[in-house]
């Protein structure tokens, strides 16, 4: 399992609840969650096998600002 950490626009728990079933269907991803205390609105996905850039086409589909920040 590898751990992606990106930044994104996503301020409320309503835009969450908007990608919530995109990355809760994909089964390659073990957990997923948003920081919205943080100052990038941080999403950190425990994933097996997925690439960062689909992580980012994904939420790009649905309207969200998503980046990359590094793999920890």
């Amino acid at each position: 399992m590898e751990v992606l950490v990106f930044a994104t626009n996503v301020t409320s728990e309503g835009q969450v609840s908007r990608v919530q079933t995109l990355l809760t269907n994909l089964p390659t991803i073990a957990e997923w969650n948003f920081d919205l205390d943080d100052c990038d609105n941080i999403l950190r996905v425990v994933s097996s096998d997925i690439s960062p850039r689909y992580i980012e086409n994904l939420l790009h589909s649905a309207g969200v600002n998503c980046r990359e920040l590094g793999e920890f």
